[in-house]
């Protein structure tokens, strides 16, 4: 009796030890999956927002260089978000087709090319055709790695993963600002070249570099990964499978989804939060100036501190997002900052207090970057299939179009009254809407899982 009772007692202590064994191997493996792919993913996103923005920079003095108004200036910053929507989708049906390695090479020496091609702009329509094509090329990049995660990653493993990804933007702008003041200092005049012209050649090469090297160092599924055991593969496959059947029922069908119009409002959302990010991007170096920082360098590492705020909000508010296993309040409040945040800084321009909008484009910049992380976790909820591989893009795609609206609207405002603050209170106001759209129309559930309302 007494074997007997020991024998089927030592039968859990087994099988409990063996889970534990279990759950370590998965720890490891995907952490390994993490520090292998999420790196460089974030390089190649870091490169993606330097050859993006680093024209706000360069408005600082080619804009004189060419006779430029700010009207024609926003029309060509926000251009590029007109090639983004039209090419997002097809870019991402190409990722999912034929692979992430072969995508994002495309993607990322096309980006590049057109970058270093800026230097020789001479007419507002050679500026307008290469923002264009720069958005074409770039499109697809942020969603499609949102998608390719999902091939690797579980969602709950996923969270922090995506925001040190997304925190790149930030980061870029965070260093890409020094860096640029720099370089147009520093390589001005060299070879009758002006620094602006520098500054788009020397940071468009490394995107060429890095867009070769993704051909070398990706992997295009797990099942595909050299790197990963046959045992380390069956971890990968087994947790996504159990994903898949926790999630329910969700929509797999693309048109279905688009009719959907939990679709519909997630754009709408995204949309508002891009508003306010883009002028943070395209005219955070213009609004600074206009209060009185006119050195470069000196104005360079001030945008420097603004824009590292943005990174403290993407991967803090994700890491407390992912903590607290709750996205609806974590979006909507770092919107609601990002809004609030441009609105004192209307305040603070009237005044001529250098301080005061300083301050509160870091508030915007910590809100408003913070809040894309958190959102990202909202689409793949109840989406999947073709319908998560070509949602993401048309969220985003669509979204996006208000980096075209925005600059539009600060530049032509500008242009007219002769200050930044009536664009900035327009869109505070927009971005104050993306915080009552997600407390309005996402719900939580008893998990703390975002979902979206019937």
């Amino acid at each position: 009796m007494y074997e007997s009772e020991e024998t089927m007692s030592s039968i859990p202590v087994s099988a409990a030890r063996s889970d534990v064994s279990t759950v370590q191997e998965r720890d490891i493996t995907f952490g390994r999956i993490i520090w292998r792919l999420i790196p460089f993913l974030t390089l190649i996103w870091f490169l993606a927002w330097v050859d993006r923005v680093n024209v706000g920079f360069a408005k600082l003095t080619m804009m004189s260089d060419l006779q430029w108004s700010d009207a024609v200036y926003g029309a060509g910053a926000g251009i590029f978000f007109i090639g983004y929507f039209f090419f997002e989708v097809p870019s991402n049906l190409l990722l999912h087709k034929f692979g992430a390695k072969k995508t994002i090479m495309r993607i990322t020496i096309g980006w590049g090319v057109t970058g270093i091609l800026m230097a020789w702009v001479q007419t507002p329509l050679q500026f307008y055709v290469l923002r264009f094509l720069m958005g074409a090329f770039e499109a697809g990049l942020q969603p499609g790695v949102i998608l390719y995660l999902t091939y690797w990653l579980p969602a709950h493993r996923r969270g922090k993963a995506l925001a040190f990804f997304v925190s790149a933007s930030a980061l870029s702008l965070m260093l890409g600002s020094p860096i640029a003041a720099y370089l147009m200092e520093t390589f001005h005049g060299v070879a009758n070249h002006a620094g602006w012209q520098w500054l788009f050649i020397i940071e468009g090469i490394p995107s060429v570099l890095a867009g070769i090297a993704a051909y070398f160092l990706l992997s295009d599924t797990p099942a595909k990964a050299p790197w990963l055991s046959a045992r380390e593969k069956q971890h990968v496959a087994e947790e996504l499978k159990a994903e898949e059947a926790s999630l329910g029922q969700r929509e797999h069908s693309f048109w279905a989804s688009m009719r959907n119009p939990r679709v519909l409002m997630l754009i709408l959302i995204f949309f508002c939060i891009v508003a306010g990010n883009s002028t943070l991007v395209f005219y955070g170096p213009s609004i600074v100036k206009s209060v009185g920082i006119t050195d470069l360098k000196t104005l360079g590492w001030v945008m420097s501190l603004i824009y590292a705020c943005g990174w403290i909000g993407m991967v803090g508010n994700g890491w407390l997002s992912d903590r607290k296993k709750e996205v609806r309040w974590h979006t909507a409040i770092a919107a609601a900052m990002g809004a609030v945040g441009l609105v004192l800084t209307a305040l603070f321009l009237q005044q001529g207090n250098v301080t005061g909008v300083v301050a509160s484009l870091a508030l915007s910049s910590l809100g408003t970057m913070g809040s894309i992380p958190v959102y990202w976790q909202i689409p793949n909820r109840f989406l999947s299939a073709t319908a998560l591989v070509v949602g993401l893009a048309v969220i985003n795609s669509a979204a996006n179009l208000a980096g075209y609206f925005s600059p539009q609207l600060l530049g032509l405002l500008k242009s007219s009254s002769g200050s930044y603050a009536p664009g900035l209170l327009i869109i505070a106001a927009v971005e104050f809407c993306a915080a009552i759209l997600v407390l309005l129309f996402v719900k939580r559930d008893s998990a703390g899982v975002a979902k979206q309302h019937p």
